[in-house]
């Protein structure tokens, strides 16, 4: 058996490898992705016996209700779809000082307090660190073990001793493979850590999670196939400055992909909120124009958030046009149809539109809950305080379906909205709500003379 040491390229972008550079990546399409890396291979004229396989039919598989480990943080399982699954291998990924140690922290507190044993394996962070970390939490079990160390086969070697319930990699862009010739945190690094982890995680039945930090563009580093290896993709978003953060399943095999945790960062960590609604609208100012509530759905968790707009003069040839939390050209499209449909000048005035609080929201439910900010502040006219809108706009200006109208309802009465305007063929499905006056529409023009 003898190593051969050879020179290939990888793309940063999708790990796509090639034999010599190239300009533009042909996987991902990307300009100027490809580094040189050395990497060594093992070259046998022996061929090892394979092992033997058995084929099993699917109703042959027996599943436990014990395959789920409850982190007893509401938010996590949720997100995670019901709990950790066993030999499951997560990704946590968000901005520097975002709160993703922190939650993890967090997880193994809990489990271990539960009967769970744990490891948390440190690439960047001393055990004095750490140590002070968890001092601020309050009290941790024996059942939680630590251990700083970037070798994978010091790792690997301590795992299958130990074999606990739970394993926690921070970070895997620190692990290294002594076998691979390239830096750590290299795409080639990266790619063989996550291998050996996913091989640890469902030979042993362990649940690993590991860290992934971001790039500048908000993506975790390194090729985008270690987001192809992994069992789920947990995201944290929101400003790290602000209190609030959102944790969001991007993958997930185990259970929904829309579902969203909402946690609140505080001196002694992260601490779950169980409201988001009441939380992003504390604040709402009193008979301000220009805004509006709104009805998104995460999932299947509906969310009411406050809408924003201030439309105002512009002073120059072009009117500006900016977009806080909303995509910018959906803004666009809605003022062209404000424009068209109900002949608003808005051409010759600027338009600032923000989702208050700093949450994203992309849903096509929240079209109508935009055009009517918009209109109010162009009016300088108020909507009522106990009004929520959902609804998505057309080209036209019809006013179209949105799904589980009813769970939003029930969201908005449970806040105390007395007045709810929905698209006119959600009103057959919806039927009568006691305390709630409900107004179907059937055109923004019908939207904005309900809600103004």
């Amino acid at each position: 058996m003898a190593r051969a040491k050879k020179s290939v390229y990888f793309c940063q972008n999708c790990g796509h490898e090639e034999t010599k550079w190239l300009g533009q990546c042909p996987a991902c399409r990307e300009w100027n992705t490809f580094v040189e890396e050395k990497v060594t291979t093992v070259t046998s004229k022996t061929v090892k016996e394979r092992k033997a396989v058995q084929v099993v039919t699917l109703s042959s598989i027996e599943t436990e209700e014990d395959d789920r480990m409850l982190t007893s943080i509401a938010e996590l399982d949720r997100v995670l779809g019901g709990g950790i699954v066993k030999g499951s291998l997560v990704l946590v990924g968000g901005d520097p000082g975002i709160g993703k140690s922190t939650l993890l922290l967090q997880v193994c507190q809990r489990l271990s307090a539960a009967g769970r044993k744990l490891l948390y394996i440190s690439g960047e962070e001393s055990l004095k660190q750490i140590k002070l970390r968890a001092n601020r939490m309050g009290d941790f079990s024996e059942n939680l073990f630590l251990l700083c160390e970037t070798s994978l086969d010091i790792i690997r070697g301590i795992i299958e001793q130990q074999k606990p319930d739970v394993v926690v990699i921070d970070s895997i862009q620190t692990m290294y493979h002594e076998e691979v010739g390239s830096a750590p945190g290299s795409v080639s690094q990266v790619r063989e850590s996550t291998n050996i982890f996913m091989q640890l995680a469902k030979g042993l039945n362990i649940a690993i999670f590991i860290v992934g930090h971001v790039t500048k563009e908000g993506t975790v580093a390194g090729p985008r196939v270690l987001e192809h290896m992994v069992d789920t993709v947990l995201y944290f978003e929101g400003d790290r400055h602000a209190s609030y953060r959102i944790l969001r399943g991007v993958k997930n095999r185990f259970g929904s992909t829309n579902e969203i945790g909402v946690f609140e960062m505080r001196k002694e960590g992260l601490v779950e909120v169980k409201n988001p609604s009441e939380f992003m609208l504390s604040g709402k100012p009193e008979h301000a124009s220009g805004s509006v509530v709104a009805c998104a759905m995460e999932g299947t968790r509906p969310m009411l958030m406050e809408i924003q707009a201030l439309v105002c003069k512009t002073n120059f040839g072009m009117p500006r046009r900016t977009a806080a939390g909303l995509d910018y050209n959906r803004v666009n499209l809605l003022m062209a149809v404000l424009e068209k449909r109900l002949g608003l000048p808005l051409s010759n005035y600027d338009a600032y539109v923000n989702i208050a609080g700093g949450i994203r929201l992309n849903e096509p439910a929240a079209d109508l809950g935009i055009v009517l900010a918009i209109a109010s502040s162009y009016k300088n006219r108020p909507i009522a305080e106990d009004v929520i809108v959902f609804g998505e706009v057309g080209l036209s200006g019809e006013v179209r379906a949105v799904t589980m109208p009813e769970q939003r309802i029930a969201e908005a009465k449970k806040l105390g909205f007395k007045t709810c305007v929905i698209p006119e063929v959600s009103v057959k499905s919806v039927g009568k709500v006691e305390g709630v006056t409900i107004v179907g529409v059937k055109s923004v023009g019908e939207a904005i003379s309900a809600g103004l």
